[in-house]
């Protein structure tokens, strides 16, 4: 039996790298919906209420994307 431990470098590097980014993208929506929940409270205006909403749910998009595809790669 054989290993390729540059095949299995090279997924564990993809993998991780990708682990941090989905988390981090999650990450960022939640700071923009706290942002938005922060503002709110004070007197903001409704464009930034509006913009941190509209990016937290685009950061959770993305996250919904990505594990979609990921899910999609395993079966398919």
């Amino acid at each position: 039996m054989k290993i390729d431990w540059a095949a299995l470098a090279s997924v564990f590097g993809v993998s991780l790298v990708v682990t941090v980014a989905l988390v981090g993208l999650f990450t960022v929506g939640i700071v923009a919906l706290s942002k938005q929940s922060a503002t709110a409270g004070g007197s903001a205006s409704g464009g930034s209420v509006a913009l941190a909403r509209t990016g937290a749910y685009a950061c959770f998009a993305l996250c919904v994307a990505a594990v979609s595809y990921g899910i999609y790669l395993i079966v398919a």
